[in-house]
């Protein structure tokens, strides 16, 4: 099951689809990476944003994309949560050349890879990460966000 609970109203505004496309790039993601679980999406705003990665990853002001994974716990399944800031991805967005509904299909994705145990703390995991991604936003018809990123 995956829950979209949509925090901050920037992203209806901008985005009248935006659930539809977080929970299709999310489905996308979680069987492309072989993995079962509850998933809930929250879209928010840069200073909830800001709190959780502070609190969380004692890293200040906010961030894209955060990721939680679920703590395991014996017959549930549950994969965990993911936060997305409407400012910092609308501003990415924008200075990487792209539309704000791919650069959200590409951080769900991300994030749900994230949840699924992959990683890009070294050049092979990013470069295999990068390549899962590509081949998940392929396949919802999002062009390859490494391009833009790169060029931005």
């Amino acid at each position: 099951m995956i829950s979209i609970e949509v925090e901050e109203a920037a992203w209806t505004d901008a985005l009248p689809d935006v659930e539809v496309r977080a929970e299709a790039a999310a489905r996308a993601a979680v069987v492309a990476a072989r993995v079962e679980g509850e998933l809930t999406i929250l879209l928010t705003d840069d200073a909830t944003q800001a709190e959780l990665n502070q609190r969380f990853r004692a890293k200040s002001g906010s961030t894209n994309v955060l990721s939680f994974p679920a703590a395991p716990q014996p017959g549930a399944k549950v994969l965990g949560d993911l936060s997305l800031a409407y400012g910092v991805c609308a501003a990415e967005a924008e200075a990487q050349g792209k539309s704000l509904g791919d650069h959200l299909s590409h951080l769900v994705v991300h994030g749900v890879l994230h949840l699924a145990g992959r990683d890009h703390m070294s050049e092979a995991e990013a470069e295999a990460m990068e390549a899962e991604e590509r081949t998940i936003l392929q396949a919802l018809g999002v062009a390859d966000p490494y391009v833009a990123e790169r060029a931005a």
